[in-house]
């Protein structure tokens, strides 16, 4: 079948659709209803069914005969250490610390966090929590203490599991002090704390309360897998948001594994055997979906990887994983192909490599300039996928999907919504605006399998968030455009469309432009407030290395390309060129903390900040352009 053929029958009978993709996955008990539609605009998928994800990641492949393939590679550069973990070794790893849990009084439902890096330790136990029927919420390891607090009080867990310590290029980040200070600030406090020492730091435990994971393992009786609900949470994973209340994404297990699994085939074009990896972190949703759940659930390989883009050693340590494991497909953040753009521009390191076995590099997790596209297309020579989704979705709204047709590629389009996603973008008063015009975006209810069906223990906020300003629509929050051809572009967040003097402008459209400008490695817009015009756009440059011009050039340059290619409505005039761009540690870059700086209004430190000191020097380089240094409160 066409794309279009799917994509239409995934529309116009979703039932039939999902049920029909539902029989590719393992069931204690089929479902009553492939879609509940009782409790609208609250949807479930798979009601009265019953699974489990463990069992559909890990033991269906040992019962099936590959127990001796490789389900995990973990691969540190930065301790130069490396594991190979056979499906069959990771079903007893998961079996053995599901026994421990059990031990430790965890049921069924119960909730358990995850306090961990980049180690094999983290996907099993994120497995063993959905082995034993609890729901798991990972915290991104070396997360500040108040931030852990907040989690450890909203989802009340009955166990933290936690390592010693995470590993950054040069140092080494202790994480036991900060999980025994959060429990200290925090007013639940769980029954006990499991530790995995790493021999980089190891930490003070605590008596009655801490215990230490090797000996645990070493005392615990494997565990079976636990028939659960395929409407029952698998995880609750806190994304940010914008009233300092945590806001904890709840995924279910039965749509969860439905999708994942689709998406591994038919998006990312990948069969079992093959070796996929994500570069991201089990501590955000693209970890969660695709380094643990849907790569196991298709029976692929997946890498586990302890370093950086750049720093660990080289800006060349993405091409020696692809080269040396064998990767078919990459999929990784915008932001880390700008940050080896930036260490190496003409792509030397590459030429070191083989890396004939990569097939398709998909980027998300912000918006893909199209000059970074482009390089990434110059020097790999494969298909470059942009594609859109979010911690909410679980998985892609928008994306090319080379495992069922590869469209022509559009630069700055995440292509066309992925089947069962039926997206539009509309006005202010919700009528749909015409092809090529900026609207919000919205999906038209019922969501697909695999989204979240609610927020934890915020029913009327998840209302309220996501489904009240469009009935029978989710906002996702997004600001872009559809052109003639179905084809989606999404420009910025809905509150970063920016007005000047009446005219709609988006920031992305704007970086679009910036980014072209060869001596700009990345950048960020914000709208700032103007006393004639209400808004202007203010643009931050980082340089590549090894520019030597003067800043001043470069920023009149880049001006002058805003006026020629947007035109003088965008009132380009402000721009300033910095060291580094201030972002999360998933790689957002925050604009609007920027822009608060630059305001001079009230702005307090981001919980997902990667470096605090970035925003003191976004604060001089502001005050350059004649702005008041604005400190945090």
């Amino acid at each position: 079948m066409t794309f279009d053929e799917i994509y239409n029958y995934s529309c116009e009978d979703p039932e039939k659709f999902w049920g029909e993709v539902a029989e590719d996955v393992h069931w204690y008990k089929k479902w009553d209803n492939v879609l509940d539609d009782s409790d609208a605009p609250f949807y479930r998928w798979f009601s009265g069914a019953e699974t489990n994800v463990c069992h559909n990641a890990v033991d269906i492949h040992v019962e099936q005969g590959r127990g001796d393939q490789l389900a995990i590679i973990h691969d540190s550069p930065i301790t130069g250490s490396q594991q190979k973990i056979t499906y069959s070794e990771l079903k007893s790893r998961v079996a053995r610390f599901a026994g421990v849990l059990k031990d430790l009084g965890v049921e069924k439902g119960d909730r358990v966090i995850l306090y961990m890096p980049m180690i094999p330790e983290a996907v099993v136990s994120m497995l063993a929590c959905a082995r034993i029927g609890a729901v798991h919420s990972v915290v991104f390891g070396g997360f500040a203490s108040n931030e852990l607090a907040v989690r450890i009080d909203d989802c009340q867990p009955k166990v933290i599991v936690a390592a010693s310590c995470g590993l950054e290029p040069g140092r080494v980040v202790e994480y036991k002090p900060l999980l025994d200070k959060a429990i200290e600030l925090s007013s639940h406090s769980p029954d006990k704390c499991v530790v995995f020492q790493r021999p980089q730091a190891v930490a003070t435990m605590r008596t009655g309360r801490d215990i230490d994971w090797a000996e645990a393992v070493k005392n615990s009786k494997d565990a079976d897998c636990v028939a659960v609900a395929a409407t029952d949470p698998l995880y609750i994973l806190y994304t940010s948001g914008t009233t300092g209340e945590p806001k904890g994404v709840v995924r279910d297990t039965g749509g969860g594994i439905v999708a994942l699994k689709w998406s591994m085939k038919n998006i990312y074009d990948v069969k079992p055997g093959d070796v996929y990896w994500a570069a991201s972190d089990v501590g955000w949703v693209v970890g969660h979906s695709y380094i643990v759940y849907a790569p196991l659930f298709n029976g692929n390989t997946t890498v586990v990887f302890e370093g950086k883009p750049v720093g660990t050693p080289d800006p060349g340590v993405f091409w020696r994983i692809i080269s040396e494991h064998n990767v078919k497909v990459l999929f990784t953040a915008p932001t880390a192909f700008r940050a080896i753009k930036k260490e190496d521009p003409s792509g030397a390191y590459l030429k070191e490599y083989d890396i004939s076995c990569l097939e398709s590099l998909f980027l998300a997790g912000e918006r893909t300039d199209p000059d970074t596209l482009n390089w990434a297309k110059h020097h790999l020579g494969v298909p470059i996928i942009d594609h859109w989704w979010q911690t909410e979705t679980g998985w892609s709204i928008c994306s090319n999907c080379p495992g069922i047709e590869l469209l022509p590629i559009k630069d700055g389009s995440p292509t066309r919504p992925v089947p069962g996603w039926q997206l539009e973008a509309l006005d202010e008063d919700g009528h749909s605006v015409k092809p090529g015009q900026i609207g919000a975006l919205v999906v038209k209810l019922p969501l697909p399998p695999g989204t979240f069906p609610t927020l934890w223990n915020a029913r009327q906020r998840h209302f309220d968030s996501y489904l009240k300003t469009f009935p029978g629509y989710y906002e996702t929050g997004d600001a872009g455009f559809i052109d003639e051809e179905g084809y989606v572009f999404v420009m910025s967040r809905t509150d970063d469309v920016i007005n000047i003097a009446g005219h709609r402008l988006s920031t992305g459209a704007i970086e679009e432009v910036l980014a072209a400008h060869p001596d700009v490695a990345e950048c960020a817009v914000m709208g700032v407030n103007d006393t004639l015009k209400g808004e202007l756009p203010l643009g931050c440059l980082v340089l590549n290395s090894g520019v030597n011009r003067d800043p001043s050039d470069i920023v009149a340059e880049s001006i002058a390309m805003v006026r020629e290619k947007i035109g003088p409505v965008a009132a380009f005039k402000l721009a300033t060129v910095v060291k580094r761009l201030p972002k999360t540690r998933s790689g957002k870059i925050l604009r609007g903390t920027m822009k608060k700086i630059a305001d001079n209004t009230e702005w307090k430190m981001p919980a997902t900040i990667d470096d605090p000191a970035i925003l003191d020097e976004i604060s001089e380089s502001l005050a350059d352009l004649g702005y008041p240094k604005n400190n945090q409160t």
